[in-house]
């Protein structure tokens, strides 16, 4: 009997819980099911497939390739009812749902406030938050696994509908008791000569620093390759190097003094903040309302979190929206 004619959503759930778990207890569990219940639907299923889906492997369990194959069509399947409920739900009146938000690392200093300001506005929203490197978030987004994409630039490798919404300031930043902190002006030739303290590939500031160098023609000294902003800030304030950072990452720091911005000419770096999702699919309400969110509120909450920072940062210019192509 062909799978499509034969599975139902309970077998699927059975088998997507214990797939992302790994374990038949720790989904009955969550499911609030027996566990031969739980292995009663995943044996219904397998039958329908015509194939084993898991395989024992000591307490736990582990997906043969066609349960590796089917998983990723059961959360899709599973996600899109969630999300068919949730919009018939709005279109009775009733704002819910699930926001799925992917975050680079740098805007997870950015965005709680904002989520939280959303989220309060509307109580029946639920929040689901990733934070990863840039390339980790290209690929959730790819994937359909988030609906809303923040970052510092639309990935060229994607279609996407892209949303400026605020300032992103960067800035080279030092010790206080650095040499080069008590220059006039700092050039970048000789940050060249500098040991930098840089996140690693794959990160928004990665690219934006090799790309500050490139322009100028000049090489980049990276003096440490680190993936935490938290390492390179505590780095940076022992004098151990030049650290390049989102502004938003080291407001506290900045403020007591800790690290400062070097005295050079463009610096901070203006950039911009985007959130963006796949041009070809069509979002669910509750992320529609949040980029307009973000448009309308994102900036002034930017100005807020760099308030007590003293560094100027010029107003935003107005959201633009943008398709960005491979």
């Amino acid at each position: 009997m062909p799978l499509s004619r034969a599975a139902t959503f309970r077998q699927l759930a059975a088998f997507h819980a214990v797939a992302r778990l790994g374990s038949v207890s720790a989904a009955a569990s969550e499911l609030h099911l027996t566990q031969p219940a739980v292995s009663i639907q995943i044996g219904i299923l397998e039958e329908s497939a015509g194939t084993p889906l898991l395989q024992r492997v000591g307490r736990g369990v582990r997906l043969t390739e066609a349960g590796e194959l089917l998983a990723g069509y059961a959360s899709r399947i599973l996600e899109l009812w969630r999300e068919a409920g949730e919009e018939m739900a709005t279109l009775q009146g009733v704002f819910s749902g699930t926001l799925r938000v992917g975050a680079v690392t740098t805007a997870e200093y950015l965005l709680p406030p904002l989520l939280v300001t959303f989220a309060n506005r509307n109580p029946k929203v639920k929040v689901k938050l990733q934070v990863g490197n840039r390339d980790e978030i290209v690929r959730l987004l790819a994937g359909q696994e988030i609906d809303i994409a923040i970052m510092g630039r639309p990935p060229a490798e994607l279609r996407t509908t892209s949303s400026a919404f605020a300032r992103h300031p960067m800035a080279f930043l030092a010790s206080p008791n650095d040499p080069l902190m008590q220059e006039k002006e700092v050039s970048l030739e000789a940050l060249a000569q500098a040991r930098l303290l840089v996140r690693e590939r794959g990160s928004g500031t990665r690219t934006t620093v090799e790309r500050i160098f490139k322009d100028a023609g000049l090489p980049l000294r990276i003096g440490s390759e680190m993936s935490s902003n938290e390492a390179i800030k505590h780095m940076c304030a022992a004098g151990f190097g030049i650290a390049f950072l989102s502004l938003h990452t080291c407001v506290l720091e900045l403020k007591a003094g800790v690290v400062q911005v070097l005295p050079m000419a463009a610096n901070p770096i203006e950039r911009e903040w985007f959130a963006m999702h796949l041009a070809s699919r069509q979002l669910p309400q509750v992320a529609v309302a949040f980029e307009e969110f973000l448009r309308a509120e994102g900036e002034a909450e930017v100005q807020r979190q760099l308030g007590a920072v003293d560094v100027a940062v010029p107003v935003a210019k107005t959201a633009k929206t943008r398709r960005a192509r491979t």
